[in-house]
């Protein structure tokens, strides 16, 4: 029987400020270790994979109530040389993550997955993961944000890569300052975990939406001991400009990223890109040089991809071609809108509509600095998720009636310091500075 999510408003425990420590922000990605695997999507023969599906131990009354959910699991000696990672998804309420008693992670936002590196953390033999619901620290963020119920901790895993190997990815496929065909931009961040200088080698493929290889390479990189560095792809696509991505025919190529060390190649990672880029132009966001037209519709994934995928189907021939999550999405929402054709603006789970008008300093939470931690993790969250989905157009603060201030003037900023030419909107900036862009009704 499923576990549905229980969206619950109390619940209680104050946790450290230092617990945020084993937050990630990256790409959600998993490595797999077979090609072919990896262009099926299954996780099953991932050696080191592991689902999360903790099971409710306590539930208490009265002052010293919460609600306890408990895994066990084992942590081989083959693990040493990895990094572990913890992703959390779909958990019902703000929560805590504890593993092997030590708290690892306080999550106040229960809309948007949270990735952990968890190997601190780990022993050799039985682990125990131990998440705790708790009493949310900012419910006035998620005033009227309505959840969808789906299973509990669905899509929740744990994994491991290799100490040497790709720590996130930012793709693209864009064209060239020419418009005469398109540039296959993608930036690699390796990372070594070892104590010495290491050298890795990354490498990608290219497929066309007719199935046929365009271009691969493999590159090497020298990285420190604990370091990252970046490692950058740029080579030209040809006769992309009859294969243009739109609503009308979402076309996608199949990339996939590898890692070969030592002649092996190992840790895959699966990508489909469309061809072209959302720009700000004079106030307006554009593809190809063109200004779209944006027929918009609020809505947020269904409890399931199945339904979601007729869901969408419907909008379409309703003529809608734009969607506005009130929140980061589950995956699947984004890959099903790359496949369908469907444009999305996504929003961070921010939405405090009450007394948005005041101005004044801690009037409200968007101008409450004590706030700027977090919803500069809501922000970067909901960026990290989405941004490398070519149906992402737009990204939004929060909900149209959330104040205005030093928070949304700070998640402004940080959205423009990444460099994505894609605008940045926010309903209540009420003519201020920090919206690229005022959408059309």
């Amino acid at each position: 029987m499923k576990r549905c999510i229980l969206y619950l408003p109390l619940l209680l425990l104050p946790l450290s400020a230092d617990a945020q420590s084993a937050r990630v922000l990256r790409s959600e990605f998993i490595t797999f270790d077979k090609r072919d695997d990896a262009r099926r999507g299954i996780r099953d023969n991932i050696e080191k994979y592991i689902d999360v599906r903790p099971a409710m131990v306590s539930m208490g009354g009265g002052d010293d109530a919460r609600i306890t959910f408990e895994q066990r699991f084992d942590v081989p000696a083959s693990w040493n040389d990895y990094n572990a990672y913890l992703h959390m998804e779909n958990t019902g309420g703000a929560y805590s993550v504890d593993i092997n008693g030590r708290e690892a992670l306080h999550v106040d936002d229960p809309f948007t997955p949270a990735d952990l590196f968890i190997s601190p953390y780990l022993r050799q033999g039985e682990n125990i993961l131990t998440v705790r619901y708790t009493r949310r620290r900012h419910a006035q963020l998620q005033q009227s944000i309505e959840p969808v119920a789906r299973e509990l901790f669905d899509n929740s895993y744990i994994f491991a890569q290799r100490r040497l190997g790709i720590y996130d990815f930012d793709i693209c496929l864009r064209p060239d300052s020419l418009r005469r065909f398109g540039v296959l931009q993608i930036d690699v961040v390796a990372d070594n975990s070892f104590d010495f200088e290491e050298t890795l080698q990354v490498g990608f493929d290219i497929y066309s939406p007719a199935g046929k290889l365009l271009e691969y390479s493999v590159n090497e990189i020298t990285i420190d001991g604990h370091s990252r560095d970046t490692l950058r792809f740029s080579p030209y696509i040809y006769h992309t400009n009859e294969n243009r991505w739109t609503p009308e025919r979402p076309l996608l190529y199949d990339v996939m990223l590898y890692v070969k060390r030592n002649g092996i190649l190992r840790e895959y990672i699966p990508l489909r890109i469309g061809f072209g880029l959302t720009e700000l132009a004079d106030g307006a966001a554009t593809r190809f040089d063109r200004p779209l037209t944006l027929h918009r519709e609020r809505y947020n994934a269904a409890k399931d991809k199945q339904t979601t995928q007729a869901e969408i189907k419907r909008l379409k021939t309703k003529g809608v071609n734009t969607l506005c999550p009130d929140y980061p999405q589950p995956r699947w929402f984004y890959d099903l809108c790359d496949e369908l054709g469907m444009y999305v603006i996504d929003r961070a789970a921010i939405d405090s509509p009450q007394g948005h008008l005041d101005r004044s300093v801690g009037g409200t939470p968007a101008n409450d600095p004590s706030l700027a931690e977090e919803y500069l993790t809501r922000v970067k969250s909901m960026y990290y998720r989405s941004r490398n989905h070519t149906c992402i157009i737009a990204f939004a603060l929060g909900g149209d009636d959330s104040g205005n201030g030093y928070n949304m003037y700070k998640a402004y900023e940080w959205l423009k310091s990444t460099g994505d030419p894609r605008p940045v909107i926010y309903g209540d900036a009420d003519g201020e500075w920090n919206s690229d862009m005022e959408l059309q009704n």
